[in-house]
């Protein structure tokens, strides 16, 4: 599997010999979660969970068939999902009085009930958030975690006093990504989209672009400002202290299974994945060396090893198939577990346990007296050299560009000058054959000129193909 030569087919094969996902399922971009992939995905809902409690964000859960006339009530809503949307028009023989979709996302479903939730400004602000599947019918090429028709989601939805409250809850977003992605080692840039790409409805989105070794961009969160453009259409009222009636400021932020694509392509390499030692389904695997007539003792003490690391709180899986190390080793490294520990007699003997470390493949022999500490000690380590890669590889991709033709037929991120206008975006994409990301959330220091019309500028875009 070599991951340069071509991205494409190397990703399709270790999310599959990793045994992630299973495609086979009869109806096209739907996927199953085999019992790995799935632990990955609830290994990162549980610290999204962790995060969203620390804030104090109320999980919900609301029902996936939504009335065509709630969806209908946002008009850029509806035209933004409108060609993906999955209609439900019987029920057994019957044809039903009133259609119903099912949920691209799920501000049509949830705000009628906001409409009943919220009174007064004693009941604001309102966090809310659920992880749910989501389904749109993309006509694009489908591939695990990355493009696919029913999705893993996680939403939070808020409703705030005003404005300048609602901008706080997007900070606080900003930060909760930020502790996010670096569990899972993956950095990424914070853009604020252009208006013709911003979500339907929204005032602003901004988004998490991360870079696969493809040479491409991967969104891999959203955040948007909606002001009040959804509490009008929905009612969405509180009173104030005056007595007087106001609609509420809302924000959405999602991410979604992207984080396990990200996961497979940002850190994965020719053996296999490597997973971060934070969502890792095994933090550690142990695998015995056995020999004629030891096996029982070596089995015996790597029993005791198991059970100590379990006690300590990592997650470890004690390997005893009747196949050759060797084998192991393989299956292991393509599955992506950061730490594998060797056990034999001479390591007993020795008073040690050797180390093999997934990201390097760094093998050395620890003091079996100081297992814990060791452990702990190179799972952080694995992380940091995780993180400390990823973030070279985004810096070393991320350019400026003097002119558009420099940009054609090239792969990375580009930074160019902006006037802002539409027209001007929207030729530079023609022109690269690249989408405009956006621009930076917080400013960056920029004299030049627009790359299209010549104006001056002090305004910095980033454009890249993208998933």
């Amino acid at each position: 599997m070599e991951k340069k030569e071509n991205f494409s087919e190397w990703y399709a094969e270790v999310v599959e010999l990793a045994g992630l996902t299973d495609k086979r399922y009869p109806v096209k971009g739907l996927n199953v979660w085999t019992p790995y992939g799935w632990k990955l995905m609830r290994l990162i809902d549980e610290i999204i969970r962790c995060e969203m409690e620390k804030t104090q964000h109320q999980e919900v859960c609301f029902p996936l068939l939504i009335a065509e006339d709630q969806f209908a009530k946002e008009a850029d809503h509806i035209r933004g999902f409108g060609d993906e949307v999955y209609w439900v028009t019987k029920a057994g023989g019957e044809d039903l009085d009133k259609k119903l979709l099912l949920r691209p996302t799920s501000e049509t479903a949830m705000y009628p009930i906001f409409n009943l939730w919220v009174r007064s400004h004693a009941d604001l602000p309102l966090k809310t958030f659920q992880l749910v599947n989501t389904f749109r019918y993309d006509t694009k090429q489908t591939r695990a975690f990355i493009r696919v028709r029913e999705i893993h989601f996680f939403e939070a939805h808020t409703c705030h006093i005003d404005f300048e409250d609602a901008e706080g809850q997007i900070e606080e977003d900003l930060k909760i990504m930020e502790s996010l992605a670096k569990k899972l080692c993956i950095p990424y840039l914070v853009l604020k989209r252009p208006e013709w790409d911003k979500f339907p409805g929204a005032f602003y989105s901004l988004a998490a672009d991360s870079l696969l070794p493809s040479g491409k961009t991967m969104q891999i969160g959203t955040i948007h400002q909606y002001k009040e453009n959804f509490a009008k259409p929905y009612e969405i009222t509180y009173e104030d202290e005056k007595g007087e009636h106001r609609y509420v400021h809302q924000t959405t932020y999602g991410m979604s299974e992207r984080l396990v694509g990200a996961i497979v392509g940002v850190h994965g390499d020719d053996l296999g994945l490597i997973i971060p030692p934070d969502v890792a389904p095994y933090q550690i695997v142990i695998v015995p060396i056995l020999a004629k007539g030891l096996q029982d003792k070596v089995t015996l003490e790597c029993e005791k090893l198991k059970e100590e690391l379990l006690k300590a709180g990592f997650r470890v899986h004690l390997d005893l198939r009747d196949v050759r190390p060797g084998s192991k080793y393989f299956d292991w490294e393509i599955r992506g577990v950061p730490l594998r520990i060797e056990l034999g007699q001479r390591d007993m003997e020795k008073g040690v346990v050797t180390f093999v470390r997934r990201d390097t493949g760094q093998k050395k022999e620890i003091d079996r007296a100081k297992l814990v500490e060791h452990v702990s000690e190179t799972l952080r380590e694995i992380a940091e050299n995780l993180l400390d890669m990823a973030s070279k590889f985004l810096l070393e991709n991320t350019k400026s560009a003097a002119s558009l033709e420099d940009i054609k037929g090239k792969a990375g991120i580009f930074k160019v000058g902006w006037c802002e206008g539409e027209g001007c975006g929207l030729e530079m994409e023609e022109t690269t054959d690249m989408k405009v990301l956006g621009t930076p959330m917080e400013k960056e220091e920029y004299k030049g000129e627009c790359l299209v019309c010549k104006k001056s500028t002090e305004i910095v875009v980033y454009l890249a193909k993208t998933y």
